[in-house]
């Protein structure tokens, strides 16, 4: 197969991060590029891509660049790869239109969430969705990609606090009773999914899911307590609790809708009421969507299972996100 041409939006950020290298170490198949706006530049890391890691940094304003700018950006580009952080999408339909015209052999949206239907279930999933509709809409061809929940946020801590320096906030809550498993994808993973499935022909035009374990949060709390030898006094969390945190952050949002506090908290029990309530986030439920399973595509690939995370965190050698 011939050396596809990428060009990756969101490079630094966490997912991003974990597709440019995984990019990067497959130089036979990839010659990979990152678009970056003016205001970021002249940022360090963006620098150390360039430095570093000897990255093409492409410069363009996504939002209020001419089209004819970044029709250019794209042209010759064979995948297009956004990870855009969460409040972006929109800005992603003008390099639809430009991706369109530009002849991009594959436009790889912003997806990277959980597996959700559209229509009012997570106000996050109906942003992506917009910029589907938009790919389909324009006959562009596409491959969109959701990876579960990370291994990275999908640990309870530990009353030892071993865990607290991997953890992005305490977490001893089991929501609607624990049972309803749930995908889940080491972040170092999604990168190494990204490079089988842009090379694969069967993905084109297909949404895909990736994960290494599908387990519940009673599973997810029994194996870590019988790995570190303690007990988390859990936290119950009932289907109406959640629907009351939504409520709530929904109305501080309505009262200032730069409150980033509360568009996180509504966010956060968008994700769980889809996750733990309705069960969105399962293998049979992806394809009952018609999610393409990353893990029967690829058997030959092993991913980090969940329980080699939870080892590695013990012994503290997990990096803290965010």
């Amino acid at each position: 197969m011939a050396k596809q041409k990428v060009l990756l939006l969101g490079a630094t950020g966490h997912t991003g991060s974990s597709i440019l290298k995984a990019l990067l170490k497959d130089k036979s198949s990839f010659e990979v590029e990152a678009l970056v706006r003016p205001s970021s530049a002249e940022k360090p890391e963006v620098k150390k891509l360039q430095d570093d890691l000897g990255v093409k940094i492409v410069i363009v304003d996504i939002v209020s660049a001419p089209m004819e700018d970044l029709v250019k950006v794209l042209g010759g580009i064979d995948v297009f790869i956004s990870a855009i952080d969460a409040m972006g999408q929109a800005s992603q339909l003008r390099l639809v239109t430009a991706a369109k015209e530009a002849g991009v052999k594959r436009f790889v949206p912003c997806a990277w969430i959980t597996v959700c239907p559209p229509g009012g279930v997570m106000k996050l999933r109906d942003s992506k969705q917009e910029v589907y509709q938009e790919i389909w809409k324009s006959h562009v061809p596409y491959t969109i990609i959701d990876v579960g929940y990370w291994h990275q946020i999908s640990f309870p801590t530990l009353p030892s606090g071993k865990v607290d320096y991997a953890s992005f906030w305490p977490k001893t809550e089991i929501h609607a009773g624990g049972d309803i498993p749930n995908m889940l994808t080491d972040l170092r993973d999604i990168g190494n999914f990204v490079a089988l499935i842009i090379k694969d022909e069967r993905t084109l035009n297909r949404f895909v899911c990736t994960y290494s374990d599908a387990l519940s949060e009673n599973e997810i709390f029994a194996m870590i307590e019988e790995m570190a030898g303690e007990k988390v006094a859990r936290k119950e969390v009932s289907a109406s609790d959640i629907l009351a945190m939504r409520t709530t952050a929904s109305t501080g949002i309505a009262a200032d809708p730069t409150n980033a506090q509360a568009q996180m908290m509504f966010y956060l029990a968008e994700y769980d009421y889809s996750k733990y309530v309705r069960g969105d986030n399962t293998p049979e439920y992806a394809k009952y969507l018609g999610y393409l399973d990353a893990r029967e595509l690829y058997p030959e690939f092993k991913p980090i299972g969940f329980r080699d995370f939870l080892g590695e965190l013990l012994e503290g050698k997990v990096e803290r996100i965010y």
